[in-house]
């Protein structure tokens, strides 16, 4: 009787043990920063996340496949965005081509492949006429392109884009931000790691659910 009590006094330790490994807790200002300024999503009664992400930074090229099998996982509740960034005026026509893509639905279908494009078969895609050039080779026609990344309506997102950078006083990339509330970046003490990054971002998913139920 008392081997048996111990084994399941071991297997409760080991099962708490484990949780804490699992789910580490993460610190304000150590691990996330809150913003002075609250942002508003949309929708309001989902946790939104938003990544602000260049293309052609490598650190968010090297954290495209595990945001995106991150996503994967996420449940209804959580929206996910993306806001690219422009620190320059020479990169708002990657701005566009990120627009231009969601306009025409194909961001899902392209957004790795851009990333691979830039950073690892080194295809520089920094002008419409470039990006025009490497998307045709990729079955998205030139004319439905140049359209979309010259519309009134990628014009505007790329601005709001900027103003995003502005509100969340975004000053590098990868960065996620929660809810409007909350920005991570590997940048941080707790979080020098994205596995690190995203582990706080679902601690602030589960924060932010909690709150949106009371």
């Amino acid at each position: 009787m008392f081997r048996w009590f111990a084994r399941i006094a071991t297997a409760m330790l080991l099962l708490h043990t484990f949780t804490a490994q699992a789910a580490p807790a993460f610190d304000e200002g150590k691990a996330y920063t809150r913003l002075a300024v609250p942002q508003a999503v949309s929708p309001s009664d989902k946790v939104v996340v938003t990544e602000f992400f260049w293309y052609d930074c490598p650190h968010c090229a090297a954290f495209e496949p595990e945001l995106e099998a991150w996503i994967r996982k996420q449940p209804a509740d959580v929206v996910v965005k993306r806001v690219p960034v422009a620190f320059a005026p020479q990169f708002v026509a990657q701005q566009k081509l990120y627009y231009a893509l969601k306009a025409l639905g194909k961001v899902d279908a392209l957004q790795g492949a851009i990333f691979r494009a830039i950073h690892q078969q080194h295809i520089a895609l920094g002008t419409e006429a470039q990006m025009a050039n490497w998307l045709a080779g990729k079955g998205v026609p030139r004319q439905q392109f140049e359209n979309a990344f010259n519309s009134f309506g990628v014009q505007m997102e790329a601005k709001r884009a900027t103003q995003m950078v502005q509100d969340y006083q975004i000053s590098g990339v990868p960065t996620m931000a929660v809810q409007g509330t909350y920005t991570l970046s590997a940048s941080m003490p707790e979080t020098p790691t994205t596995p690190q990054v995203l582990q706080a971002v679902d601690m602030l998913i589960a924060k932010v659910r909690a709150e949106l139920k009371h």
